[in-house]
């Protein structure tokens, strides 16, 4: 019953900023390990960020030093502040537990970044 809405994306050039939000039905923070997951065209999803309960974070070594994933637990929203953006970024950009053991996914955001 929980549901995941993603919003944020959009076009930015290279080395610009977007921060994406992960809206969250319930409270769901304190019982599962959070992250953000990507998926280029014709390329199968990869995890890029994830937080635990107890707020610990880890990052893909692609996006480490440029990506955070900070959560406003009052709010019930994860976000992803993505900074130095390169084309390679480029993605439809989802929200979801960590591990996945439900194959449900929401409409994700895109983000593209281009010159």
């Amino acid at each position: 019953q929980v549901q995941l809405v993603e919003s944020g994306g959009g076009l930015v050039q290279p080395g610009g900023s977007l921060r994406l939000s992960c809206a969250v039905s319930g409270s769901i923070f304190s019982i599962y390990t959070m992250g953000w997951y990507r998926q280029a065209p014709g390329k199968q999803r990869e995890l890029v960020a994830l937080i635990t309960t107890g707020n610990s974070t880890n990052y893909a070594d692609s996006v480490k030093g440029r990506f955070t994933i900070p959560r406003d637990n009052a709010k019930n929203t994860m976000y992803l502040q993505m900074n130095s953006l390169k084309p390679e970024d480029t993605a439809v950009y989802y929200c979801n537990v960590v591990p996945v053991l439900r194959n449900s996914w929401g409409q994700g955001t895109q983000v593209t970044v281009s010159s």
